[in-house]
């Protein structure tokens, strides 16, 4: 079930759609599970990031996330969030927004008190009650300590987490309005990359992906004609050029649409969780195509 869904255009603008919750009969309605808030980030003109998101309590407003999101932005991020840590409320719903960079994640990490101590005074930027959200901010702390290296701060973060706190999965996409980061680890949960060509497969194609349990959708005329690349959570739709991140590699695209991957961490977790070691709630916000 597509979850996580990144977008580089740069350094084009382009004009993209976005339906987060697609299908009337996806499995994410046939579940007991339902998502629990919907996401989109993406950047005006100055660089200003956009944040618009609904918890999904009690499923009163689904609609919010079934009409045609009509967005314009170099970079865009997208997420469907099925909670682990954190009531469904805008504060824990995904993207999350510090310093310009917009940040969506899929996984667990326990252990939280410990993951605030080592935040320092950057627990302030925590508003909500999620370990995405701590995560996020650990990142920020380590990037500002490597003067502005995003790259040098997310290896240093993860880094830290594997080695101190249990954990099931890091897997996540960061945005500016510029540039993209992915980063998959360990090897419990996918994380696919395409890079596309201007009309993908056939040349002469637009933009039309879709997960397969009808979350997230998303179209874009424009790349029928201008090159992209797209991070998701599951392949979706049928060019042959989807590959997964390897586990501990970190995926960067640049403002020009240049393409670096690098491996990470290439360590296993001290303390791997499974999913028979998490609470219901948890295990289920894990796999919920299968409740």
């Amino acid at each position: 079930m597509c979850r996580l869904f990144g977008l580089s255009a740069v350094p084009h603008r382009v004009h993209a759609t976005f339906w987060l919750l697609d299908a009337e009969d996806s499995l994410a309605e046939q579940s007991r599970r339902m998502p629990d808030g919907t996401g989109l980030g993406t950047f005006e003109v100055d660089g200003t990031p956009r944040v618009e998101k609904q918890p999904l309590a009690a499923y009163q407003d689904q609609q919010f996330s079934r009409e045609a999101k009509k967005r314009e932005s170099g970079t865009f991020v997208a997420h469907v969030r099925y909670a682990t840590t954190g009531e469904a409320v805008p504060t824990n719903t995904h993207p999350f927004e510090q310093k310009g960079r917009l940040f969506a994640h899929n996984g667990v990490v326990e252990d939280l008190p410990a993951l605030e101590a080592e935040l320092g005074p950057y627990r302030d930027l925590v508003h909500g009650d999620t370990d995405s959200e701590r995560l996020f901010t650990l990142i920020t702390k380590r990037t500002d300590e490597h003067d502005g290296d995003v790259g040098a701060g997310i290896a240093s973060a993860v880094g830290w987490v594997a080695d101190n706190l249990r954990m099931l999965s890091l897997n996540f996409v960061m945005v500016s309005a510029d540039e993209m980061w992915a980063f998959r680890y360990p090897d419990a949960d996918d994380l696919q990359v395409l890079l596309r060509r201007a009309g993908g497969a056939s040349g002469r194609r637009h933009l039309d992906h879709a997960g397969r349990a009808g979350t997230i959708r998303a179209r874009s005329g424009p790349l029928a004609s201008l090159p992209a690349v797209v991070v998701a959570s599951e392949q979706m739709d049928e060019d042959p050029g989807w590959e997964s991140l390897c586990p501990g590699e970190l995926l960067h695209v640049g403002p020009k649409l240049e393409v670096a991957r690098k491996m990470i961490l290439d360590r296993p977790p001290q303390h791997r969780l499974t999913l028979d070691d998490l609470n219901d709630r948890a295990a289920a916000s894990q796999a919920p195509s299968k409740r």
